[in-house]
């Protein structure tokens, strides 16, 4: 767990986030300036944009939809992906890397 400060829209218990560089899961609910813990280790299931994703293939965060994807531009890195997923499927589990 790292302590951050929750940014602009505050932060939801188990949403994913990116505080600058890093990129984890809220531990708690905190609003936009208080305190919270950001977990930046571990699998987590998070939600998918509507692509299909291959097992153990590198995964990022797409800042403007809250969404894991397997797009490149303009996304952020955050690990790689636990089991394959289809299109269709609404989220996939990610081992976090920063």
């Amino acid at each position: 767990m790292v302590p951050c400060t929750a940014p602009a829209g505050g932060v939801v218990s188990g949403g994913g986030y990116a505080v600058g560089d890093l990129f984890g899961v809220a531990a708690t609910t905190a609003a936009e300036g208080e305190a919270f813990e950001l977990a930046v280790e571990h699998v987590f299931t998070l939600p998918k944009a509507a692509v299909a994703i291959a097992e153990g293939v590198k995964l990022y965060w797409a800042s403007a939809t809250s969404e894991v994807t397997t797009t490149v531009t303009g996304n952020k890195l955050i690990g790689h992906s636990v089991g394959a997923r289809a299109a269709g499927d609404a989220t996939v589990d990610v081992r976090l890397s920063n």
